[in-house]
């Protein structure tokens, strides 16, 4: 059965291959995986020392679990089992002080288990193997996000050519370096053939030919996304190929892709691509969103560029993709260069794996500026919450005091503090009093965070370990929020 979800963040940077560890020459690495075998090409996520007899309760998977061997079982067996059963990647032994060499019954299990075995010596500290795999990883990071850039400039262009669908489709393709479908509304056949007719319902191919078996699963995942009620993406795989299918427009089309290997880039740019033949497929009225950026770029105000909308303001926050975050709300109208994803959609969201979103109230395109309000505050109660997405309400304290009174009581009750002060304090509330959690929102340690609170009580004079001393400053941070955001008149 094919893998399906309402939405899909963007895959995690790709892990480290043992290869390019082995491959620096100054950790001197040593592959002892089998009687001198080297080490199979497995991808190392993250590097985890410990000196447990069973460090597998502390592993995610994927991890180069480093150990000196200084708990090290009797049973080397049952050790390196209990590693295979919790996803390690490999195992690296540092030699000395505590053993001269690698004990020979724990390299005999990890060639039986089939888990890489890496000899670390003794002038190679764990700590620069760490290093050496977050700067590997950093780096195949930034190729990831040029290679997404530069391919979204170059399906930008396709978009733009006289036949953009088709060139559009052989860009993706070549890009991915596999295959693009592009099934119209109500299609049932995706196979080659279908593809040979012209005019828009044609079934559109482009990119390598798939194997009999591989394509009748992209056939199948296609027909299943296309069929009303069906999942926002399905994934599936089949003759060694990856498939993924994604709706456009709401209106019945799909779009298939198809690649030999997945890379954590491919569903940022296959999501671009799905936008951009969104907006050339489906049929929509002049003021929507290509029209809107036109118009924009053309020196337009936004309320004259946009459609009447009614418009919802989503502020975001997550490790998914924007680009596809954006897709999933129907929308290319996405600002990605601050700490907080924003987009404006027509349709009102509900929530995505990956995300915790705030959303405004609908409004027309007049009173963005109050919705940008809205949907900052609102992303501020999901992330105080945990909750994967707050919206907008009226109401509530807000609607039953003066603004002007609210404004001035907050500010001579704030008055003694300094900005930074006010920042760990509105996060720290917002964290319900969570050291490690306001730390790691602000990016100091815990200790700063408990200093900066010890401050902030003794300069405000209040216990703040009384609910209602927390309510009341609370209610006072959000109305200096309020008035901070407030369209200028």
């Amino acid at each position: 059965m094919p893998a399906t979800s309402s939405a899909s963040a963007t895959p995690p940077t790709p892990g480290v291959e043992l290869a390019a560890l082995l491959a620096d020459r100054e950790l001197g690495l040593r592959a002892l995986t089998g009687a001198g075998e080297r080490a199979p090409a497995v991808a190392v996520h993250a590097v985890h020392a410990s000196e447990m007899a069973d460090p597998s309760p502390y592993l995610l998977g994927g991890e180069l679990l480093l150990t000196a061997g200084a708990q090290l079982e009797a049973d080397a067996d049952a050790y390196v089992a209990r590693l295979v059963a919790a996803g390690a990647a490999a195992l690296g032994f540092g030699v000395a002080p505590v053993y001269e060499e690698v004990p020979p019954e724990l390299a005999a299990a990890c060639a039986r288990h089939g888990l890489p075995l890496l000899e670390v010596p003794p002038r190679t500290p764990f700590t620069a193997v760490a290093r050496t795999v977050w700067r590997l990883m950093a780096e195949a990071r930034t190729r990831e996000l040029r290679r997404v850039t530069e391919a979204q400039q170059s399906l930008a262009a396709a978009a733009a050519r006289p036949e953009p669908v088709p060139a559009l489709l052989r860009r993706l393709a070549a890009t991915l370096g596999g295959h693009a479908t592009l099934l119209p509304a109500g299609g049932q056949d995706p196979g080659r053939d279908a593809g040979q007719g012209t005019g828009q319902a044609a079934t559109r191919h482009a990119g390598r030919e798939l194997p009999p078996e591989a394509a009748g699963a992209l056939a199948a995942l296609l027909t299943r996304v296309g069929a009303p009620g069906g999942p926002a993406t399905a994934t599936d795989a089949a003759a060694g190929w990856q498939l993924t299918a994604y709706p456009l427009g709401g209106e019945g089309q799909v779009l298939g892709v198809a690649v030999p290997d997945r890379t954590p880039g491919d569903h940022a740019i296959t999501a671009i691509a799905a936008v951009l033949l969104t907006l050339l497929t489906t049929h929509r009225p002049a003021g929507t969103e290509a029209g809107a950026l036109t118009r924009l770029l053309l020196g337009g105000s936004p309320a004259e560029a946009l459609g009447p909308g009614p418009w919802h303001v989503v502020h975001a926050r997550g490790t998914g993709d924007p680009q596809a975050l954006a897709a999933a709300l129907g929308t290319v109208l996405v600002d990605a260069r601050g700490e907080e994803v924003r987009l404006l959609a027509e349709r009102e969201p509900g929530p995505l794996p990956g995300w915790r979103l705030g959303v405004s109230a609908p409004a027309g395109p007049g009173a963005l500026a109050g919705a940008e309000a809205q949907a900052r505050r609102a992303l501020r109660r999901a992330e105080a919450a945990r909750a994967p997405l707050a919206r907008h309400t009226a109401g509530g304290l807000d609607a039953l005091l003066d603004p002007a009174e609210a404004l001035t009581h907050a500010r001579e009750l704030l008055a003694p503090l300094a900005p930074e002060q006010v920042r760990t304090l509105r996060s720290w509330l917002a964290h319900h009093g969570s050291w490690d959690r306001t730390a790691a929102a602000l990016g100091v340690h815990r200790n700063t965070v408990r200093q900066r609170v010890a401050r902030c009580t003794a300069l405000l004079g209040r216990d703040l370990d009384d609910p209602d001393t927390r309510m009341e400053l609370w209610f006072a941070l959000r109305t200096l929020d309020r008035q901070d955001n407030s369209p200028v008149t």
